[in-house]
């Protein structure tokens, strides 16, 4: 993540709170990382977690967010609404026009409620295919859903959903229930090399972090076929196809994918 190595280990001098009008109002136990050192950076799908000796912050960006690390001197922007001051003399300051994020806290040995049902870590050894395949059985959902599902693996945004499952040659529309294990065992490797490459290249979204000047980078990869409705099938030269699936684009190919 690209804002470990400036906070990781340093001590955290300051916490301003600017406006503690969030999705949910930022608690007065963050100020508890006042005085300790960031002892580890953990993300659980889209919440970063800022651990230390007394618990953890918890951050999350919204639809509008972003951090930037920047000189504790610099002037704030509009719209920082939370920021740490270290001892280095770096701040991390969380941005967010339309204050959809959070700054919560987690006590040490709990799990906060947002956290609590969340699936595996897409990238580790607990998501495999022989329970992702088990906790399919009867669902009806289509299996592009599934896979999206927070509660079943996190991370598995709609860009790599839909790349995935062509990869894969599985067509987004099929209940997951009916998807063999064979397909999973075929898939959830898929996912993984996907999301890796994603996160070496700089994604396709935009970053968590966010350079001193605010402008987010992300990278325009070579996609197969999200955002390509009506384009060749770089496979089979099929006439690529579009429908809503749980109210996200879904662009698949009706001749590779079944």
């Amino acid at each position: 993540m690209g804002i470990t190595p400036h906070v990781l280990n340093q001590v955290v001098t300051k916490v301003n709170i600017h406006n503690g009008s969030m999705r949910w109002p930022v608690p007065d136990d963050v100020y508890q990382l006042t005085g300790l050192t960031v002892t580890g950076v953990e993300r659980r799908a889209k919440y970063l977690l800022l651990h230390c000796a007394l618990g953890s912050t918890i951050l999350h960006l919204g639809m509008s967010g972003n951090l930037r690390v920047v000189s504790a001197n610099e002037p704030l922007k509009k719209h920082d609404h939370i920021e740490f001051i270290f001892a280095n003399g770096k701040a991390l300051r969380l941005n967010d026009p339309r204050r959809f994020g959070c700054c919560l806290w987690q006590a040490p040995g709990s799990v906060h409620k947002l956290l609590a049902k969340l699936g595996p870590e897409p990238l580790t050894d607990e998501f495999f295919a022989k329970q992702v395949y088990q906790q399919s059985r009867n669902k009806k959902v289509p299996v592009k859903q599934f896979i999206m599902n927070n509660a079943i693996v996190v991370g598995v945004g709609n860009i790599y959903a839909n790349e995935s499952l062509f990869k894969a040659g599985i067509d987004p529309r099929r209940e997951a229930g009916k998807v063999s294990l064979k397909s999973f065992e075929a898939l959830i490797p898929i996912i993984k090399d996907t999301l890796a490459a994603a996160i070496t290249q700089g994604g396709t979204t935009l970053k968590d972090f966010a350079q001193s000047d605010g402008k987010p980078g992300y990278f325009a990869q070579q996609l197969l076929v999200y955002g390509r409705k009506g384009q060749p099938c770089l496979v089979c030269k099929s006439e690529l196809q579009e429908v809503r699936l749980g109210q996200r684009s879904t662009v698949f190919c009706g001749k590779c994918q079944k």
